[in-house]
């Protein structure tokens, strides 16, 4: 049986994408054979994430591998969001929690040493045989620290995995990847949480919602790294919709509280904004199963057309809604126009209202969209089936 060691930075349990997807992928690679350790770092949590005790639980997998929390020095609670004290306090943060590590990798052995933090990658270079290193890339820094850091990380492994077909190709071009080393492993879902969904009345009776409304959701964080994911253009998009409703299934609140309040300045009525907060992962289902659409309005920044890869997607397509998505690179290999999704400009917003518009007249069509990116998902699409090709990836370069 493979040791594998997957070394990350992050907080656990944390409100954020990367919180689920490392998870989801350490059980994964359980699941395939390796024996798993995670390590984290010991961070201050928020209040709401304190409450969470068991992180298996909270993220609906098997405590299939191991957890192991790893000091390191936490400024940030002292600190505004996006301040240059709060830039300091994150490398302080990296840069201790990596000579801890350094420490503890002194004593461990591994077969694979799995991260995606460039510091880390870096110094598993140091430590461990190349061969052994593996890199999973979600950035693209096209200069500065970032790019340097990046390039420290994709040299030190010996196998690099991105996330969307464009980061891969990037890397390569910029001489930080080698075609032999990389490939590119989108994300997924976790298979057996979407087999025996219920049916949409079942659903929205369970939450509360209208049972005869037009609802377009959209689930997960409303920024990203400070940068917005165009929540705010689907909100002008819906104004156009007669007797939509919009389901904000994520956070901030205060984000989402400011989205409520320019739906409302739109003259949209109050009760048809809807909005839960944060929910447990394992609960996502229920809540696509209420939708009638799944929205997906990033804006055409260079970070979401080419190098991002949301969980969301392949949820949205696994709970068989239909899906309108911004026509970007990121998914061009993933989601079809007029086949499993329907793909307006990002930023338009009349293309968005006809295209919501379609599949609000039109339910014959989103239940053939939502039916084919089901199917898509549940055959190519599982944290299952990554995993082995991100092992065997691994095991011919090593």
């Amino acid at each position: 049986m493979s040791k594998l060691l997957y070394i990350s930075l992050m907080r656990l349990p944390t409100e954020k994408a990367h919180g689920s997807q490392i998870m989801q992928n350490c059980e994964a690679f359980a699941e395939a054979g390796c024996q798993v350790t995670l390590w984290v770092a010991r961070r201050w949590n928020t209040r709401e994430m304190r409450k969470i005790g068991d992180p298996y639980d909270w993220y609906g997998v098997q405590p299939s591998f191991r957890i192991r929390r790893v000091p390191c020095i936490d400024l940030f609670p002292l600190f505004p969001a996006e301040s240059a004290a709060s830039r300091i306090a994150f490398y302080v943060q990296a840069l201790s929690y990596a000579l801890v590590c350094a420490l503890m990798l002194l004593f461990s052995r591994a077969d694979i040493y799995y991260s995606r933090d460039e510091i880390l990658v870096w110094l598993l270079g140091w430590l461990k045989p190349q061969r052994n290193i593996a890199y999973e890339a979600h950035l693209f820094p096209p200069a500065g620290r970032g790019a340097a850091w990046q390039q420290r990380a994709t040299s030190s492994a010996g196998s690099v995995i991105a996330i969307t077909e464009s980061l891969r190709r990037d890397l390569i071009a910029n001489r930080r990847a080698s075609p032999q080393r990389s490939i590119t492993a989108h994300d997924g879902i976790r298979r057996a949480r979407y087999v025996d969904l219920p049916p949409q009345s079942t659903a929205r009776q369970a939450i509360g919602w209208d049972e005869k409304a037009f609802i377009v959701g959209y689930v997960g964080r409303l920024q990203m790294i400070g940068m917005d994911k165009g929540v705010a253009s689907l909100v002008e998009a819906l104004a156009a919709v007669p007797g939509a409703h919009l389901a904000l299934v994520g956070g901030p609140e205060e984000m989402a509280e400011s989205l409520r309040e320019r739906w409302i300045g739109l003259g949209l009525p109050r009760q048809h904004f809807l909005y839960t907060g944060q929910v447990p992962p394992a609960a996502v289902p229920q809540y696509l199963r209420a939708f009638d659409v799944c929205a997906m309005p990033h804006p055409a920044t260079a970070q979401f057309a080419n190098y991002t890869s949301p969980l969301k997607l392949f949820e949205y397509m696994a709970a068989g809604r239909a899906i309108v998505a911004s026509d970007l690179a990121s998914w061009a290999d993933v989601l079809n126009q007029e086949e499993t999704a329907l793909l307006p400009p990002p930023g338009d917003t009349e293309a968005w209202s006809n295209a919501i518009m379609r599949l609000c007249d039109n339910l014959a069509l989103r239940r053939r969209l939502g039916a084919a990116a089901r199917e898509k998902a549940l055959a190519h699409y599982s944290w299952d089936a990554r995993a082995a090709r991100i092992l065997a990836h691994i095991g011919r370069n090593g």
